[in-house]
């Protein structure tokens, strides 16, 4: 069929493991279907190309980002924000595709067969290793900032140093702005340093962030545990944002008077659009960005899954798809 036509049959060579997967594994996120082969953090080579393929060719190193089809039709899709497909984008895994009844399988896997219009470019000059965990810590940190107009002369507070907070940071730094790290304890300053942090603010130290107050025209919160919103709004200018990709797991209490009085704004963010993650891996390319990863073979899964929920990863896991074939 036409479908067949225009998909691209990708060999996996790595696949990072995004904190989303061991929810969806769990099924902590609603009822999940199995069986299930997640992964939405996808690298690989184009083994084959349908016959109207024509944006990518065998032995492209090409990505797979958090879904692989949209309706088309939307407004958001027509914007370029597939993302907020409104009838809901077919995700990577634990989905459905555009029938209602094939299920969608991930990038724990030797290969993937996907519709070229949901498959991207790498830039060659990225260690592949590292690229895959951008497509998702990096569109999901990139989308917002660049959406915000962060640049140079703006003060940006990154909450959390960990996947997402890791990449917020150099993302942050290539754009110009001047970076402070806010995390609960010292643990990660010199990390922070590295990955091109001016500064790290130790949240529980009140005569520091008092002295914080007003200072940030930016706040990127990526803690996705219970924390305190006011706190942090307490960080911003008058008219400063504070952007969310964080999920607490219950609702978040916010003070009205802490937006209103200095007209201070709260905004979400779900990763990108497709054409906003080909910018995001071309301008990872041109700045040398890719995620710090730990590499483990398939077997260590689970392992792997028990560690990122104690935060013992710097500061992502990659599968080395290869170990699934010995």
């Amino acid at each position: 069929s036409d479908v067949y036509k225009r998909q691209v049959h990708i060999e996996i060579t790595y696949a990072g493991i995004c904190h989303s997967d061991i929810h969806s594994a769990r099924s902590e996120w609603g009822p999940a279907m199995y069986p299930m082969v997640p992964g939405h953090e996808i690298v690989g080579r184009v083994k084959a190309v349908g016959g109207k393929v024509t944006k990518h060719k065998v032995g492209d190193l090409v990505g797979v980002g958090c879904f692989v089809d949209s309706c088309r039709d939307c407004q958001y899709c027509k914007e370029g924000e597939e993302q907020y497909c409104a009838p809901g984008c077919t995700m990577t895994y634990n989905s459905l595709e555009r029938d209602g009844k094939t299920p969608t399988f991930g990038g724990y896997s030797t290969d993937i067969v996907v519709k070229e219009d949901y498959v991207v470019g790498v830039p060659a000059n990225l260690d592949e290793k590292g690229v895959a965990p951008l497509l998702c810590a990096g569109i999901t940190t990139y989308h917002p900032l660049k959406k915000a107009g962060v640049t140079k002369g703006h003060k940006l507070a990154v909450v959390g140093l960990g996947g997402l907070g890791h990449m917020a940071v150099k993302i942050g730094a290539a754009f110009g702005a001047e970076v402070t790290v806010l995390s609960r304890t010292a643990g990660k300053e010199a990390d922070a340093a590295r990955l091109g942090a001016s500064h790290f603010l130790i949240t529980t130290d009140d005569a520091a962030m008092a002295k914080a107050a007003m200072t940030f025209d930016f706040v990127l919160d990526t803690v996705s545990a219970k924390h305190d919103y006011s706190q942090l709004l307490g960080l911003l200018k008058t008219r400063g944002q504070m952007l969310v990709v964080g999920a607490p797991p219950e609702p978040v209490d916010v003070s009205a008077f802490m937006l209103l009085f200095k007209g201070r704004s709260i905004s979400g963010s779900l990763i990108g659009g497709i054409a906003e993650t080909q910018e995001m891996l071309d301008f990872c390319g041109k700045h040398n960005i890719v995620s710090d990863v730990e590499v483990i073979k398939g077997d260590y899964v689970n392992e792997a899954y028990e560690r990122m929920l104690k935060s013992d990863v710097k500061y992502r896991f990659v599968i080395d798809i290869a170990s699934l074939k010995q």
